[in-house]
């Protein structure tokens, strides 16, 4: 592995970042270097050490700064610019836009992945009591009609920016949900202390427009794309645990998926 050189070469504002990140290239690597470039920059963006607004420069400026080729360059330029997570301005250059939150498809909490994640999730409660369950939170949760279940509305955060409204219900006898709690730690982990095993969830995915409520909570204008998640969990003797139905703001947060041959 050896640094890749940089000429040294006068900087915008908000161009500093680039110039002090350790981007090291493996010249004898069989992984092309256009795809090596584009996961550094990718992980620096992710990390924060590149952060919304800061600029890269033109194809030119870079090749020349870190001794590629312009298409070596243009082709990791163009792949994060494909991810949403670089911009390029007319008579500006390249620019950060801001990171993607990537989760995997699995049965794992938001708040879990985030902190993996180095992401710093925050969480606001929004609501936390009980009500009659409807009939759908009621087909969901396997419970009667009407019986007592305790709802979460929570508002995630990560680096200061909403990522995620969650609506969450859960059997009302199942456990005690204090707030305080609930601002400091995920809901899984809060049943996992309290000895439920999580063992499988049936998902589903989807998309639409944010409400006029969601939108003022998430930080978009109204009717701007949204991820939708419906999912009820269950734990090891198939109990149904929680319900839970999700937005995710689709400008910031993305889901993938792990596709296998069968065989």
């Amino acid at each position: 592995m050896s640094p890749v050189h940089r000429t040294p070469q006068r900087t915008a504002p908000g161009d500093h970042a680039l110039s002090s990140l350790p981007l090291l290239l493996d010249r004898t690597s069989p992984v092309p270097l256009y795809h090596q470039l584009a996961r550094q920059l990718e992980s620096a963006i992710e990390q924060g050490a590149l952060a919304p607004g800061n600029l890269l420069g033109n194809e030119v400026d870079l090749s020349v700064r870190l001794g590629l080729s312009r298409p070596t360059v243009r082709q990791a330029i163009r792949s994060l610019v494909d991810k949403g997570l670089l911009v390029r301005r007319r008579g500006v250059g390249t620019q950060v836009v801001h990171s993607k939150v990537r989760r995997p498809l699995e049965l794992s909490s938001l708040y879990d992945d985030l902190e993996a994640a180095g992401q710093r999730p925050t969480t606001r409660v929004l609501r936390n009591e009980r009500i009659p369950a409807a009939a759908d939170v009621a087909a969901a949760l396997a419970v009667p009609e009407g019986a007592e279940v305790t709802v979460l509305e929570r508002l995630r955060r990560t680096r200061g920016r909403p990522v995620a409204f969650l609506c969450n219900y859960l059997p009302a006898p199942l456990l005690e949900l204090p707030t305080e709690r609930l601002e400091s730690t995920g809901l899984y982990r809060m049943l996992r202390s309290a000895g439920l095993t999580l063992h499988s969830a049936r998902q589903s995915v989807g998309a639409r427009g944010a409400t006029a409520g969601e939108a003022a909570l998430l930080d978009e204008a109204e009717g701007a794309a949204l991820l939708t998640m419906e999912r009820t969990a269950y734990d090891d003797t198939g109990r149904a645990v929680e319900y839970g139905s999700h937005v995710y703001r689709a400008s910031h947060y993305a889901f993938e998926f792990q596709l296998l041959v069968r065989p």
